[in-house]
Protein backbone atom coordinates (compact mmCIF):
# COMPACT_ATOMS: atom_id res chain seq x y z
CA UNK A 1 0.00 0.00 0.00
CA UNK A 2 1.30 3.41 -0.91
CA UNK A 3 2.14 5.89 1.80
CA UNK A 4 -0.30 8.56 0.67
CA UNK A 5 -3.11 5.94 0.65
CA UNK A 6 -2.35 5.12 4.28
CA UNK A 7 -2.40 8.82 5.14
CA UNK A 8 -5.77 9.29 3.42
CA UNK A 9 -7.27 6.35 5.33
CA UNK A 10 -5.74 7.63 8.57
CA UNK A 11 -7.19 11.12 8.14
CA UNK A 12 -10.60 9.75 7.15
CA UNK A 13 -10.80 7.39 10.13
CA UNK A 14 -9.53 10.08 12.47
CA UNK A 15 -12.29 12.46 11.33
CA UNK A 16 -14.89 9.71 11.80
CA UNK A 17 -13.70 8.85 15.31
CA UNK A 18 -13.44 12.49 16.36
CA UNK A 19 -16.95 13.17 15.04
CA UNK A 20 -18.33 10.10 16.81
CA UNK A 21 -16.71 11.05 20.11
CA UNK A 22 -17.92 14.63 19.76
CA UNK A 23 -21.50 13.48 19.15
CA UNK A 24 -21.38 11.13 22.15
CA UNK A 25 -19.95 13.83 24.41
CA UNK A 26 -22.56 16.36 23.29
CA UNK A 27 -25.34 13.81 23.74
CA UNK A 28 -24.14 13.00 27.26
CA UNK A 29 -23.87 16.71 28.05
CA UNK A 30 -27.42 17.35 26.83
CA UNK A 31 -28.70 14.34 28.76
CA UNK A 32 -27.02 15.59 31.93
CA UNK A 33 -28.49 19.08 31.47
CA UNK A 34 -31.93 17.60 30.87
CA UNK A 35 -31.62 15.42 33.99
CA UNK A 36 -30.54 18.45 35.99
CA UNK A 37 -33.57 20.36 34.78
CA UNK A 38 -35.92 17.49 35.54
CA UNK A 39 -34.46 17.07 39.02
CA UNK A 40 -34.69 20.79 39.74
CA UNK A 41 -38.28 20.99 38.54
CA UNK A 42 -39.24 17.88 40.50
CA UNK A 43 -37.62 19.17 43.68
CA UNK A 44 -39.40 22.52 43.38
CA UNK A 45 -42.76 20.86 42.81
CA UNK A 46 -42.10 18.66 45.82
CA UNK A 47 -41.33 21.69 48.01
CA UNK A 48 -44.45 23.51 46.84
CA UNK A 49 -46.60 20.44 47.49
CA UNK A 50 -45.19 20.07 51.01
CA UNK A 51 -45.86 23.74 51.76
CA UNK A 52 -49.45 23.35 50.51
CA UNK A 53 -49.98 20.25 52.65
CA UNK A 54 -48.75 22.07 55.74
CA UNK A 55 -51.15 24.96 55.03
CA UNK A 56 -53.97 22.48 54.47
CA UNK A 57 -53.18 20.78 57.77
CA UNK A 58 -53.28 24.10 59.56
CA UNK A 59 -56.55 25.10 57.91
CA UNK A 60 -58.00 21.71 58.78
CA UNK A 61 -56.93 22.19 62.39
CA UNK A 62 -58.76 25.50 62.74
CA UNK A 63 -61.80 24.35 60.81
CA UNK A 64 -62.14 21.33 63.06
CA UNK A 65 -62.13 23.61 66.09
CA UNK A 66 -64.66 25.90 64.44
CA UNK A 67 -66.85 22.98 63.41
CA UNK A 68 -66.82 21.72 66.98
CA UNK A 69 -68.12 25.06 68.19
CA UNK A 70 -70.69 25.21 65.42
CA UNK A 71 -71.95 21.70 66.12
CA UNK A 72 -72.88 22.75 69.59
CA UNK A 73 -75.48 25.09 68.07
CA UNK A 74 -76.46 23.02 65.04
CA UNK A 75 -79.85 22.60 63.49
CA UNK A 76 -80.98 20.21 66.21
CA UNK A 77 -79.26 21.93 69.08
CA UNK A 78 -82.53 23.13 70.56
CA UNK A 79 -86.03 21.90 69.93
CA UNK A 80 -88.87 24.38 70.89
CA UNK A 81 -89.94 23.62 74.38
CA UNK A 82 -87.60 20.64 74.82
CA UNK A 83 -83.85 20.70 73.96
CA UNK A 84 -82.71 18.19 71.36
CA UNK A 85 -79.15 16.71 71.39
CA UNK A 86 -76.46 17.74 68.87
CA UNK A 87 -76.84 14.69 66.67
CA UNK A 88 -80.59 15.07 66.31
CA UNK A 89 -83.54 13.61 68.15
CA UNK A 90 -85.96 14.79 70.90
CA UNK A 91 -85.34 14.99 74.62
CA UNK A 92 -88.19 14.59 77.07
CA UNK A 93 -88.20 15.48 80.78
CA UNK A 94 -90.80 13.98 83.10
CA UNK A 95 -91.49 13.21 86.77
CA UNK A 96 -92.43 9.76 87.92
CA UNK A 97 -95.23 8.95 90.35
CA UNK A 98 -92.69 8.65 93.10
CA UNK A 99 -91.50 12.20 92.41
CA UNK A 100 -88.28 11.31 90.52
CA UNK A 101 -87.27 13.64 87.66
CA UNK A 102 -85.49 12.18 84.63
CA UNK A 103 -84.64 12.91 80.94
CA UNK A 104 -84.95 10.61 77.95
CA UNK A 105 -83.70 11.26 74.39
CA UNK A 106 -85.24 9.62 71.35
CA UNK A 107 -83.11 9.71 68.16
CA UNK A 108 -84.35 9.15 64.66
CA UNK A 109 -86.42 10.90 62.05
CA UNK A 110 -87.94 14.04 63.46
CA UNK A 111 -91.22 13.37 61.70
CA UNK A 112 -91.39 9.89 63.20
CA UNK A 113 -90.42 11.09 66.67
CA UNK A 114 -93.02 13.82 66.56
CA UNK A 115 -95.71 11.21 66.05
CA UNK A 116 -95.05 10.05 69.61
CA UNK A 117 -96.28 13.39 70.92
CA UNK A 118 -99.99 14.01 71.52
CA UNK A 119 -100.23 16.91 69.15
CA UNK A 120 -98.15 15.66 66.19
CA UNK A 121 -99.33 18.14 63.60
CA UNK A 122 -98.53 21.14 65.77
CA UNK A 123 -95.10 19.71 66.55
CA UNK A 124 -94.31 19.17 62.88
CA UNK A 125 -95.33 22.69 62.05
CA UNK A 126 -93.14 24.13 64.75
CA UNK A 127 -90.24 21.95 63.56
CA UNK A 128 -90.55 23.16 59.99
CA UNK A 129 -90.46 26.75 61.13
CA UNK A 130 -87.31 26.10 63.09
CA UNK A 131 -85.78 24.21 60.11
CA UNK A 132 -86.43 27.15 57.83
CA UNK A 133 -84.83 29.51 60.31
CA UNK A 134 -81.65 27.43 60.54
CA UNK A 135 -81.49 27.09 56.75
CA UNK A 136 -81.45 30.85 56.47
CA UNK A 137 -78.76 31.06 59.10
CA UNK A 138 -76.69 28.42 57.25
CA UNK A 139 -76.82 30.35 53.99
CA UNK A 140 -75.71 33.42 55.84
CA UNK A 141 -72.86 31.54 57.46
CA UNK A 142 -71.74 30.19 54.06
CA UNK A 143 -71.58 33.73 52.71
CA UNK A 144 -69.26 34.64 55.55
CA UNK A 145 -67.01 31.57 54.96
CA UNK A 146 -64.24 33.56 53.19
CA UNK A 147 -64.08 36.01 56.04
CA UNK A 148 -63.91 33.18 58.50
CA UNK A 149 -60.99 31.53 56.64
CA UNK A 150 -59.11 34.85 56.47
CA UNK A 151 -59.58 35.27 60.17
CA UNK A 152 -58.28 31.75 60.74
CA UNK A 153 -55.17 32.37 58.66
CA UNK A 154 -54.51 35.73 60.28
CA UNK A 155 -54.48 34.21 63.73
CA UNK A 156 -52.59 31.04 62.75
CA UNK A 157 -49.17 32.68 63.12
CA UNK A 158 -49.76 32.83 66.85
CA UNK A 159 -49.28 29.05 67.08
CA UNK A 160 -45.75 27.67 67.72
CA UNK A 161 -43.95 26.83 64.49
CA UNK A 162 -43.03 23.40 65.84
CA UNK A 163 -46.74 22.55 65.87
CA UNK A 164 -47.51 24.13 62.52
CA UNK A 165 -44.61 22.35 60.71
CA UNK A 166 -43.74 19.29 62.72
CA UNK A 167 -40.38 17.78 61.64
CA UNK A 168 -41.67 14.22 61.40
CA UNK A 169 -44.59 15.40 59.31
CA UNK A 170 -42.30 17.42 57.04
CA UNK A 171 -40.03 14.40 56.50
CA UNK A 172 -43.05 12.21 55.76
CA UNK A 173 -44.49 14.66 53.23
CA UNK A 174 -41.09 15.15 51.51
CA UNK A 175 -40.57 11.42 51.14
CA UNK A 176 -44.10 10.92 49.80
CA UNK A 177 -43.80 13.70 47.22
CA UNK A 178 -40.32 12.62 46.09
CA UNK A 179 -41.48 9.02 45.65
CA UNK A 180 -44.50 10.23 43.70
CA UNK A 181 -42.20 12.15 41.34
CA UNK A 182 -39.85 9.16 40.99
CA UNK A 183 -36.93 10.87 42.77
CA UNK A 184 -35.70 8.04 44.97
CA UNK A 185 -32.80 10.03 46.40
CA UNK A 186 -31.73 10.72 50.02
CA UNK A 187 -32.27 14.20 51.41
CA UNK A 188 -31.65 16.33 54.48
CA UNK A 189 -33.82 19.24 55.57
CA UNK A 190 -33.99 22.15 58.00
CA UNK A 191 -36.50 24.82 59.05
CA UNK A 192 -35.03 28.31 59.08
CA UNK A 193 -36.50 31.12 61.19
CA UNK A 194 -36.83 34.72 59.91
CA UNK A 195 -33.75 35.58 61.98
CA UNK A 196 -31.64 33.07 60.02
CA UNK A 197 -31.36 30.56 62.84
CA UNK A 198 -32.53 27.00 62.46
CA UNK A 199 -35.64 25.92 64.34
CA UNK A 200 -34.60 22.31 63.71
CA UNK A 201 -32.60 20.35 61.17
CA UNK A 202 -31.91 16.70 60.35
CA UNK A 203 -28.76 14.97 61.52
CA UNK A 204 -27.09 14.90 58.11
CA UNK A 205 -27.88 18.50 57.17
CA UNK A 206 -24.42 20.05 56.65
CA UNK A 207 -24.21 21.74 53.23
CA UNK A 208 -21.12 23.64 52.13
CA UNK A 209 -20.70 26.74 49.99
CA UNK A 210 -20.09 24.56 46.92
CA UNK A 211 -23.39 22.73 47.44
CA UNK A 212 -25.59 25.64 46.36
CA UNK A 213 -26.84 23.63 43.35
CA UNK A 214 -27.97 20.86 45.69
CA UNK A 215 -29.97 23.19 47.97
CA UNK A 216 -33.66 24.09 47.52
CA UNK A 217 -35.63 26.61 49.60
CA UNK A 218 -39.40 27.04 49.98
CA UNK A 219 -41.18 29.71 52.05
CA UNK A 220 -43.94 28.39 54.29
CA UNK A 221 -47.28 30.00 55.21
CA UNK A 222 -47.39 32.86 52.72
CA UNK A 223 -50.19 34.64 54.59
CA UNK A 224 -48.12 35.12 57.72
CA UNK A 225 -46.86 38.64 58.51
CA UNK A 226 -43.66 39.59 56.65
CA UNK A 227 -41.56 39.31 59.80
CA UNK A 228 -42.80 35.78 60.49
CA UNK A 229 -41.85 34.00 57.30
CA UNK A 230 -40.20 30.62 57.86
CA UNK A 231 -38.25 28.80 55.14
CA UNK A 232 -37.99 25.07 54.54
CA UNK A 233 -34.53 24.13 53.20
CA UNK A 234 -33.92 20.74 51.59
CA UNK A 235 -30.40 19.51 50.74
CA UNK A 236 -29.68 16.61 48.35
CA UNK A 237 -26.11 15.42 49.07
CA UNK A 238 -26.13 12.78 46.30
CA UNK A 239 -27.77 14.84 43.59
CA UNK A 240 -24.78 14.74 41.21
CA UNK A 241 -24.31 10.98 41.67
CA UNK A 242 -28.02 10.38 41.15
CA UNK A 243 -28.07 12.37 37.91
CA UNK A 244 -24.94 10.80 36.44
CA UNK A 245 -26.05 7.32 37.45
CA UNK A 246 -29.14 7.87 35.31
CA UNK A 247 -26.95 8.44 32.23
CA UNK A 248 -24.27 5.88 33.10
CA UNK A 249 -25.50 3.65 30.27
CA UNK A 250 -23.65 6.00 27.87
CA UNK A 251 -20.27 5.33 29.47
CA UNK A 252 -19.75 1.85 27.92
CA UNK A 253 -20.40 3.21 24.43
CA UNK A 254 -17.77 5.91 24.91
CA UNK A 255 -15.36 3.35 26.36
CA UNK A 256 -15.84 1.11 23.33
CA UNK A 257 -15.26 4.07 21.03
CA UNK A 258 -12.05 4.97 22.85
CA UNK A 259 -10.88 1.35 22.64
CA UNK A 260 -11.57 1.38 18.90
CA UNK A 261 -9.64 4.64 18.61
CA UNK A 262 -6.66 3.19 20.48
CA UNK A 263 -6.74 0.06 18.33
CA UNK A 264 -6.97 2.20 15.20
CA UNK A 265 -3.99 4.35 16.25
CA UNK A 266 -2.02 1.23 17.15
CA UNK A 267 -2.86 -0.31 13.78
CA UNK A 268 -1.77 2.81 11.91
CA UNK A 269 1.51 2.94 13.85
CA UNK A 270 2.15 -0.74 13.07
CA UNK A 271 1.30 -0.11 9.41
CA UNK A 272 3.81 2.72 9.18
CA UNK A 273 6.45 0.65 10.97
CA UNK A 274 5.86 -2.28 8.66
CA UNK A 275 6.08 0.00 5.65
CA UNK A 276 9.29 1.50 6.98
CA UNK A 277 10.66 -2.00 7.66
CA UNK A 278 9.71 -3.04 4.13
CA UNK A 279 11.54 -0.05 2.70
CA UNK A 280 14.58 -0.90 4.82
CA UNK A 281 14.49 -4.51 3.64
CA UNK A 282 14.27 -3.33 0.06
CA UNK A 283 17.30 -1.12 0.61
CA UNK A 284 19.03 -4.05 2.26
CA UNK A 285 18.34 -6.30 -0.72
CA UNK A 286 19.59 -3.60 -3.12
CA UNK A 287 22.77 -3.12 -1.09
CA UNK A 288 23.24 -6.85 -0.68
CA UNK A 289 22.87 -7.37 -4.44
CA UNK A 290 25.47 -4.69 -5.08
CA UNK A 291 27.83 -6.08 -2.41
CA UNK A 292 27.57 -9.61 -3.84
CA UNK A 293 27.80 -8.47 -7.43
CA UNK A 294 31.28 -6.97 -7.08
CA UNK A 295 33.14 -10.04 -5.72
CA UNK A 296 31.19 -12.39 -7.98
CA UNK A 297 32.13 -10.28 -11.00
CA UNK A 298 35.78 -10.26 -9.92
CA UNK A 299 35.80 -14.03 -9.39
CA UNK A 300 34.06 -14.56 -12.74
CA UNK A 301 36.58 -12.35 -14.51
CA UNK A 302 39.48 -14.19 -12.87
CA UNK A 303 37.98 -17.53 -13.96
CA UNK A 304 37.74 -16.30 -17.56
CA UNK A 305 41.36 -15.17 -17.44
CA UNK A 306 42.39 -18.63 -16.30
CA UNK A 307 40.89 -20.02 -19.50
CA UNK A 308 43.41 -17.95 -21.49
CA UNK A 309 46.45 -20.14 -22.34
CA UNK A 310 48.81 -17.20 -22.25
CA UNK A 311 47.79 -16.39 -18.70
CA UNK A 312 48.35 -19.97 -17.55
CA UNK A 313 51.91 -19.80 -18.90
CA UNK A 314 52.75 -16.80 -16.64
CA UNK A 315 53.35 -17.79 -13.00
CA UNK A 316 53.17 -14.14 -11.90
CA UNK A 317 49.79 -13.70 -13.58
CA UNK A 318 48.53 -16.92 -12.01
CA UNK A 319 49.65 -15.70 -8.58
CA UNK A 320 47.87 -12.39 -9.09
CA UNK A 321 44.68 -14.07 -10.28
CA UNK A 322 44.84 -16.49 -7.33
CA UNK A 323 45.25 -13.61 -4.93
CA UNK A 324 42.22 -11.83 -6.45
CA UNK A 325 40.08 -14.95 -6.23
CA UNK A 326 41.14 -15.52 -2.62
CA UNK A 327 40.51 -11.91 -1.56
CA UNK A 328 37.15 -11.74 -3.30
CA UNK A 329 36.14 -15.08 -1.83
CA UNK A 330 36.97 -13.82 1.67
CA UNK A 331 35.02 -10.66 0.95
CA UNK A 332 32.03 -12.66 -0.24
CA UNK A 333 32.22 -14.96 2.78
CA UNK A 334 32.35 -11.93 5.08
CA UNK A 335 29.22 -10.47 3.48
CA UNK A 336 27.42 -13.81 3.81
CA UNK A 337 28.33 -13.94 7.49
CA UNK A 338 26.90 -10.46 7.87
CA UNK A 339 23.62 -11.60 6.41
CA UNK A 340 23.58 -14.68 8.65
CA UNK A 341 23.83 -12.38 11.66
CA UNK A 342 20.19 -11.48 10.97
CA UNK A 343 19.13 -14.82 12.42
CA UNK A 344 20.18 -13.62 15.85
CA UNK A 345 17.47 -10.99 15.81
CA UNK A 346 14.81 -13.64 15.30
CA UNK A 347 15.79 -15.47 18.50
CA UNK A 348 15.15 -14.22 21.99
CA UNK A 349 18.58 -15.25 23.18
CA UNK A 350 21.82 -15.59 21.25
CA UNK A 351 24.07 -18.59 21.82
CA UNK A 352 27.14 -17.25 23.63
CA UNK A 353 30.26 -19.00 24.86
CA UNK A 354 31.14 -16.88 27.87
CA UNK A 355 34.67 -16.88 29.20
CA UNK A 356 37.06 -14.69 31.11
CA UNK A 357 38.61 -12.13 28.79
CA UNK A 358 41.09 -9.36 29.52
CA UNK A 359 39.44 -6.45 27.72
CA UNK A 360 42.68 -4.44 27.62
CA UNK A 361 44.55 -7.28 25.91
CA UNK A 362 41.69 -7.90 23.46
CA UNK A 363 41.51 -4.20 22.58
CA UNK A 364 45.31 -4.06 22.12
CA UNK A 365 45.21 -6.93 19.65
CA UNK A 366 42.25 -5.44 17.76
CA UNK A 367 44.01 -2.07 17.45
CA UNK A 368 47.19 -3.69 16.09
CA UNK A 369 45.17 -5.71 13.58
CA UNK A 370 43.09 -2.74 12.43
CA UNK A 371 46.06 -0.36 12.22
CA UNK A 372 46.97 -1.40 8.65
CA UNK A 373 43.45 -0.62 7.37
CA UNK A 374 43.45 2.81 9.02
CA UNK A 375 46.90 3.68 7.71
CA UNK A 376 45.79 2.58 4.21
CA UNK A 377 43.47 5.64 4.20
CA UNK A 378 46.13 7.91 5.68
CA UNK A 379 44.68 7.79 9.17
CA UNK A 380 45.99 6.99 12.62
CA UNK A 381 44.63 4.84 15.46
CA UNK A 382 45.78 5.14 19.08
CA UNK A 383 44.82 3.38 22.30
CA UNK A 384 44.63 4.51 25.93
CA UNK A 385 43.99 1.40 27.97
CA UNK A 386 43.94 2.88 31.47
CA UNK A 387 41.61 0.40 33.19
CA UNK A 388 43.36 -1.30 36.10
CA UNK A 389 40.80 -4.12 36.28
CA UNK A 390 39.58 -5.21 32.83
CA UNK A 391 38.56 -8.85 33.28
CA UNK A 392 35.07 -9.34 31.79
CA UNK A 393 32.88 -12.37 31.19
CA UNK A 394 32.11 -12.24 27.45
CA UNK A 395 32.05 -14.26 24.27
CA UNK A 396 35.45 -13.37 22.83
CA UNK A 397 34.41 -13.80 19.19
CA UNK A 398 31.32 -11.59 19.48
CA UNK A 399 33.18 -9.05 21.63
CA UNK A 400 35.87 -8.79 18.96
CA UNK A 401 33.25 -8.46 16.22
CA UNK A 402 31.55 -5.62 18.14
CA UNK A 403 34.77 -3.61 18.35
CA UNK A 404 35.62 -4.34 14.70
CA UNK A 405 32.16 -3.17 13.61
CA UNK A 406 32.57 0.13 15.42
CA UNK A 407 36.05 0.67 14.01
CA UNK A 408 34.89 -0.28 10.51
CA UNK A 409 32.08 2.30 10.72
CA UNK A 410 34.60 4.96 11.71
CA UNK A 411 36.58 4.21 8.55
CA UNK A 412 33.48 4.17 6.34
CA UNK A 413 32.19 7.52 7.58
CA UNK A 414 35.51 9.37 7.73
CA UNK A 415 35.92 12.92 6.46
CA UNK A 416 37.58 13.40 3.11
CA UNK A 417 39.13 16.75 4.01
CA UNK A 418 40.95 15.59 7.14
CA UNK A 419 42.98 12.47 8.05
CA UNK A 420 41.14 9.93 10.18
CA UNK A 421 41.94 9.94 13.89
CA UNK A 422 40.72 6.93 15.86
CA UNK A 423 41.04 6.49 19.63
CA UNK A 424 40.25 3.35 21.65
CA UNK A 425 40.28 3.77 25.43
CA UNK A 426 39.29 1.94 28.59
CA UNK A 427 38.86 3.11 32.17
CA UNK A 428 37.41 2.03 35.50
CA UNK A 429 33.98 3.40 36.44
CA UNK A 430 33.73 1.88 39.89
CA UNK A 431 30.98 -0.39 41.13
CA UNK A 432 32.58 -3.25 39.14
CA UNK A 433 32.06 -1.63 35.74
CA UNK A 434 34.38 -1.10 32.79
CA UNK A 435 34.00 1.66 30.18
CA UNK A 436 35.26 1.25 26.62
CA UNK A 437 35.18 4.31 24.33
CA UNK A 438 35.78 4.42 20.58
CA UNK A 439 36.07 7.96 19.23
CA UNK A 440 36.67 9.31 15.72
CA UNK A 441 36.76 12.65 13.90
CA UNK A 442 34.43 11.58 11.11
CA UNK A 443 31.38 13.19 9.54
CA UNK A 444 29.27 12.67 12.69
CA UNK A 445 25.62 11.75 13.07
CA UNK A 446 22.63 14.07 13.19
CA UNK A 447 20.44 14.10 16.30
CA UNK A 448 17.45 12.79 14.34
CA UNK A 449 19.46 9.70 13.39
CA UNK A 450 21.03 9.04 16.79
CA UNK A 451 17.86 7.43 18.16
CA UNK A 452 17.55 5.09 15.17
CA UNK A 453 21.08 3.98 14.34
CA UNK A 454 20.72 0.81 16.44
CA UNK A 455 17.59 -0.29 14.57
CA UNK A 456 17.81 -3.23 12.18
CA UNK A 457 18.35 -2.23 8.51
CA UNK A 458 18.52 1.47 9.40
CA UNK A 459 21.20 3.55 7.73
CA UNK A 460 21.78 7.27 7.86
CA UNK A 461 21.15 9.24 4.70
CA UNK A 462 24.77 9.11 3.53
CA UNK A 463 24.76 5.36 4.08
CA UNK A 464 22.23 4.79 1.31
CA UNK A 465 24.84 5.62 -1.31
CA UNK A 466 26.76 2.70 -2.73
CA UNK A 467 30.13 4.35 -2.15
CA UNK A 468 29.61 3.42 1.51
CA UNK A 469 29.06 -0.32 1.77
CA UNK A 470 26.80 -2.00 4.31
CA UNK A 471 23.45 -3.59 5.07
CA UNK A 472 22.36 -1.59 8.10
CA UNK A 473 23.00 -4.56 10.40
CA UNK A 474 26.30 -3.64 12.02
CA UNK A 475 25.12 -1.35 14.80
CA UNK A 476 21.98 -3.43 15.39
CA UNK A 477 24.29 -6.42 15.93
CA UNK A 478 26.48 -4.36 18.27
CA UNK A 479 23.48 -3.26 20.35
CA UNK A 480 22.16 -6.81 20.66
CA UNK A 481 25.50 -8.31 21.65
CA UNK A 482 26.21 -5.65 24.31
CA UNK A 483 22.71 -6.18 25.71
CA UNK A 484 23.24 -9.96 25.77
CA UNK A 485 26.45 -9.36 27.74
CA UNK A 486 24.47 -7.33 30.34
CA UNK A 487 26.09 -4.10 29.22
CA UNK A 488 24.98 -0.78 27.77
CA UNK A 489 26.04 1.28 24.77
CA UNK A 490 25.53 4.99 24.14
CA UNK A 491 26.62 7.31 21.40
CA UNK A 492 27.66 10.96 21.41
CA UNK A 493 28.04 12.72 18.08
CA UNK A 494 28.18 16.12 16.45
CA UNK A 495 28.00 16.57 12.67
CA UNK A 496 31.34 17.63 11.22
CA UNK A 497 33.19 16.95 14.50
CA UNK A 498 33.05 13.22 15.14
CA UNK A 499 31.38 10.37 16.98
CA UNK A 500 32.11 8.52 20.24
CA UNK A 501 30.61 5.13 21.13
CA UNK A 502 30.69 4.35 24.87
CA UNK A 503 30.33 0.73 26.02
CA UNK A 504 29.89 -0.17 29.69
CA UNK A 505 30.35 -3.81 30.73
CA UNK A 506 30.18 -5.46 34.15
CA UNK A 507 33.50 -6.71 35.47
CA UNK A 508 33.97 -10.32 36.47
CA UNK A 509 33.60 -10.51 40.25
CA UNK A 510 36.16 -12.49 42.20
Amino acid sequence: MKKHTIWILTILMAVVFIGLLFMQIMYMKNMAEMRYGQFTEGARRCMIAVAEKLEQDETRHFLEEDVSSIESSSLYAQYPGNPVPQLGGMRYSFTTANGLETDITIKGSVSEISKLQPDASATVARFKNVQQTYRTNYLYQRGLLDDVILNILSTASDRPIEQRADSSKVRKYLRQELDTLGLNVPFEFALEAPTGKFVYRSNGYAPTVNDSDNMFTQRLFHNDPPNSHYALKVYFPNKRDYIYSSISFLVPSMAFTLILLVVFVFTIVIAFRQKKLTEMKNDFINNMTHEFKTPISSISLAAQMLNDPTVRKSPAMLQQISTVINDETKRLRFQVEKVLQMSMFERQKATLKLQEVDANLALYNIVNTFKLKVEKYGGKITSHLDAMDAIVNVDEMHFTNVIFNLLDNAVKYRREDEPLQLTVSSRDLGEDRLEIAIADNGIGIRKDDLRKIFEKFYRVSTGNRHDVKGFGLGLAYVKKMITELNGTINVESEPGVGTTFIIVLPLLKE
